[in-house]
């Protein structure tokens, strides 16, 4: 994209009542290709001399300002105001925005990688495709802002709020998103593997086929997410509150749900081979034609659950309860029921062989 030989208005880059002018902040009325050659001047001679001085815009007014391609890497931005401002392939590696206004600027394509966004106000803005690897965005406020097929690798997203954020395809792996709020956000096919979202809220969530292989989820509110096809393999998903949640097909290999809440979710085919469900709740689930080979259901509630065609071979069902569920046509085969309440459950065709019974025996035909 050729770079942007706008000249901005004078009258946008007013000084703060608190701090005279910046110096800096009257360089942008020569516009955007006069700084970006200042800047590059600048950044060799502060090499040379090996004394670098940070670029004071902070308080700046830079509302609606026309800042497309710039060069602020590592500029001094903290409390400026650019609302509305076009950031768009701006280079700002590194750049202070602490508690910045950035709300409705349009920050697509830009490089903020390791910029200090903590509490800065992005809401409703467009970040579409920006790098933001490694940045610190703790009690940052996302909200409605677009982040579609941005990179977050390694971000520090702690407390920050997304509700409602277009997170499609993003890149967010390893990176720390506990505490944050993530509520009726759009991660649709998003990449969280090894991130930490313990205690977030995703609830009402569009996770479609989103990676969370080897995340850590503990304690997290996803009450009605989708969570259709996604990965969440080897998962530390402990305490996880999933009431009505969309699981369906999703793959929870090794996944860890011990405690978890799945009252009323639909797990239909999904993969739960080697799963912890210890004390987990399924009251009234629905787990039709589910793969639960060799997962841990020991006290799991299951009473009314719909279990229908699923595979519990080798299970570990002890004191489990399984009153009143449906258990036609299910796969038992040496799953370990003692203990296990199946008060009224429908065994009708289920598979028995060499199953221990809730009296403690093997089943016998």
């Amino acid at each position: 994209m050729p770079q942007s030989l706008s000249v901005p208005d004078l009258s946008l880059f007013h000084a703060s009542t608190q701090m005279p002018q910046p110096a800096s902040v009257r360089r942008l009325a020569h516009g955007v290709q006069a700084w970006n050659a200042w800047r590059s001047h600048t950044a060799q001679t502060a090499i040379a001399d090996a004394t670098p001085e940070r670029i004071n815009l902070r308080e700046a007014s830079l509302k609606k300002a026309q800042l497309q391609n710039i060069n602020f890497s590592t500029v001094d931005c903290c409390m400026a105001d650019l609302r509305q401002a076009d950031l768009s392939h701006a280079d700002l590696r590194e750049t202070l925005f602490y508690t910045a206004n950035l709300s409705y600027a349009n920050l697509s394509y830009a490089n903020l990688s390791g910029a200090d966004l903590r509490e800065a106000s992005l809401h409703d803005a467009t970040l579409r495709a920006a790098t933001l690897n490694s940045a610190n965005l703790t009690h940052a406020d996302l909200t409605r802002s677009i982040l579609r097929e941005a990179q977050l690798r390694h971000a520090d997203l702690r407390h920050a709020s997304l509700n409602q954020a277009d997170a499609c395809m993003v890149q967010f792996s390893e990176a720390d998103l506990s505490w944050a709020d993530l509520s009726s956000a759009a991660l649709y096919t998003a990449d969280l593997s090894r991130c930490n979202l313990s205690s977030a809220t995703l609830n009402q969530a569009d996770l479609r086929e989103a990676n969370f292989a080897m995340a850590t989820l503990q304690d997290a509110l996803m009450h009605e997410v989708d969570l259709s096809a996604a990965i969440c393999s080897a998962a530390n998903m402990i305490g996880v509150a999933l009431h009505g949640a969309n699981l369906t097909i999703a793959n929870l290999s090794l996944t860890n749900l011990c405690m978890a809440n799945l009252s009323r979710a639909c797990l239909e085919g999904t993969t739960l081979i080697g799963a912890n469900l210890i004390g987990a709740n399924l009251h009234q689930a629905k787990l039709t034609r589910a793969n639960c080979e060799n997962a841990d259901l020991r006290e799991a509630i299951m009473r009314k659950a719909d279990l229908q065609g699923a595979n519990f071979r080798f299970a570990d069902l002890k004191m489990a309860n399984l009153s009143e569920t449906n258990l036609q046509g299910a796969n038992l085969t040496g799953a370990d029921l003692s203990q296990a309440n199946v008060w009224k459950a429908n065994l009708k065709d289920a598979c028995l062989i060499d199953a221990v019974m809730p009296d403690g025996n093997l089943y016998a035909p």
